[in-house]
């Protein structure tokens, strides 16, 4: 599995500045939802995604904000981690206070000022070389995602610079869905990353 992979609605963005919504069930009326908002639907690697091509940040979170709160009526479990929505690709701005790497379930932090550091550490991670941060151990990969939600959350609520690279150059390098495993058990309820979404 990979870290888009763990909420019923995923909204991420590509290296190359590609903002898209991964499904990870089926929500009824979300192909209206994201298409009516600008997104275009593709599937790339056998699954189903919806892209808004590289634009300005303001129109990227004008289209993910209308397209997510129509979702947020059929579910809750969302997570947002999109850079395209805060930063123009044309016009990067400051370079962030803080970087979330994720790439395939690894996950890596890099502070570059003293509060950038003092909220990691609020979060659980913990110091290594330089300005890196290691995440909290002995957590479920959705668990290190909801970690990163939270920080992240909480950095821009503090007016710092966030930037969260998912380790996915392209719309192309998205990953493929996990293969279900069906089962006659019921399963308990899921623990719900927290969302974020500002304008």
């Amino acid at each position: 599995m990979s870290f888009v992979d763990h909420a019923d609605v995923f909204i991420g963005s590509t290296g190359d500045a590609h903002t898209f919504v991964v499904l990870n069930r089926p929500i009824r009326g979300a192909d209206r939802l994201l298409t009516g908002a600008g997104f275009t639907a593709r599937t790339i690697n056998g699954r189903s995604i919806y892209l808004l091509p590289p634009t300005a940040s303001e129109e990227a979170n004008e289209r993910a904000g209308i397209a997510m709160y129509g979702l947020l009526s059929h579910t809750h479990d969302l997570v947002d981690l999109s850079w395209t929505t805060r930063h123009s690709p044309q016009d990067p701005g400051p370079e962030p206070d803080l970087c979330f790497t994720l790439t395939d379930t690894a996950l890596t932090a890099t502070a570059a000022t003293n509060e950038a550091r003092s909220l990691l550490e609020q979060h659980g991670f913990t110091p290594c070389a330089g300005s890196s941060y290691e995440s909290p151990v002995l957590l479920s990969e959705r668990d290190l995602l909801g970690a990163v939600v939270r920080a992240e959350s909480h950095a821009y609520a503090h007016g710092l610079v966030v930037h969260v690279d998912l380790g996915i150059p392209t719309p192309d390098a998205i990953p493929a869905a996990p293969q279900r495993i069906s089962t006659a058990v019921p399963g308990g309820p899921a623990t719900q990353p927290t969302r974020r979404r500002s304008h």
